[in-house]
């Protein structure tokens, strides 16, 4: 369902939010950013709902939300492109990164919707159950959906990259790395995500050579054995940073014979490489990444990681506002054939990490709003 809105927030909508200000105490009494968040540009936990309003009844520009599915390295980079999109497209942007799982994010789309946003791109923690609440934010503004999908839900499009296919992409990265093949552990965020899902079925169908197929799904619990590859296990944190680092090094005390670690979210590989740091083994196993964390980057040029799968957040964000504003605007044009934006996924490895490296430091750095990249 498209929504054309008009760029005002309801009445009864500020009268609402206005309460809400006033019963949670003054704006200078917003909670801090809690669990690394960026602390401006609404990327706090709580934001500022006076502040927002304020800025929606007074400047006629569309205003468009930017929800994350957690709080990472990741999707600073994503809220770059996303700013950037709004002053190329003259829209507000809101960015909320929920720390805390499906409840916190459901309860940010809530408040989203109270305030009259003229679209929201989500990047659904659970899709499977988070059908009701998506559609409820299809019914009341434009839905889009990005990075992880929810294709059952009523969103007008999704914008990313095939996770099956960069997950094997990986799988060709882990190949490389270790061409005797070998034991290998993965780990990541939540299972339940559309994209940590896909990621790992595409690894796993590519090690031991299967066909393509999406819908596959091999039970996370099982030791999948095959072409000289067994997969011990799939370790899952909940976003948690410390139960990422102490899930690694209970891997590498319980399987001393492990020959290559995976991390399929932003902030698994990091933690990964600070576990084998902590044992010793920086180097002797592989590891292999997804995302372009700092210390993923620094890692590969220092012969410490093999490689990493890049998606490209600062387009996921710059593309959703560009689809947002236009929507908002009663432009249909913006919506992709097949309700699919694809941003391709990349492998970076130590013969191209530095030029990579490079170019992400320039595009983010200089918050470029022309929304041109080497990577599209």
């Amino acid at each position: 369902m498209l929504l054309q809105r008009q760029f005002s927030c309801p009445r009864l909508a500020v009268a609402g939010l206005c309460l809400i200000v006033m019963l949670a105490g003054c704006p200078g009494e917003v909670p801090a950013p809690q669990n690394g968040s960026s602390g401006d540009g609404g990327t706090w936990t709580e934001a500022n709902p006076a502040a927002l309003i304020h800025q929606m009844e007074g400047d006629g520009k569309p205003t468009v939300a930017y929800v994350t599915n957690g709080i990472a390295s990741f999707w600073v980079i994503a809220e770059a492109g996303a700013r950037a999109g709004g002053e190329k497209f003259d829209a507000n942007v809101e960015v909320r990164m929920p720390p805390d799982g499906v409840a916190d994010q459901k309860r940010m789309l809530e408040e989203l919707l109270t305030l009259g946003v003229d679209g929201i791109a989500v990047s659904p923690i659970d899709p499977e159950n988070q059908t009701d609440i998506l559609n409820t934010c299809a019914e009341q503004t434009n839905l889009i959906t990005q990075d992880s999908d929810a294709p059952k839900a009523r969103r007008i499009c999704y914008i990313g990259m095939s996770n099956y296919d960069a997950g094997r992409m990986c799988g060709e990265l882990i190949r490389e790395a270790m061409p005797e093949g070998g034991e290998l552990m993965i780990f990541v965020g939540r299972i339940e995500q559309d994209n940590a899902r896909l990621r790992r079925q595409g690894l796993i169908d590519e090690l031991l050579e299967r066909s393509h197929d999406p819908s596959r799904f091999d039970e996370p619990g099982q030791v999948i054995e095959g072409k000289g590859f067994t997969i011990l296990g799939t370790r899952t944190d909940g976003f948690d940073f410390g139960k990422a680092k102490s899930l690694a090094e209970d891997a590498l005390t319980a399987h001393p014979g492990i020959r290559c670690m995976v991390g399929l979210f932003a902030y698994n590989p990091p933690n990964i490489l600070e576990a084998l740091r902590g044992a010793g083994k920086l180097g002797e196993v592989q590891v292999v990444a997804f995302d372009e964390a700092d210390e993923t980057l620094q890692a590969i040029e220092d012969g410490h990681c093999f490689g990493t799968v890049v998606q490209d957040p600062y387009h996921y964000g710059f593309e959703s506002v560009r689809v947002l504003a236009a929507l908002a605007r009663g432009d249909e044009s913006v919506i992709p054939d097949g309700d699919f934006l694809d941003i391709p996924a990349r492998k970076i490895t130590q013969a191209n990490v530095t030029e990579f490296w490079t170019e992400l430091k320039s595009l983010v750095g200089a918050g470029s709003a022309d929304g041109a990249s080497p990577n599209n």
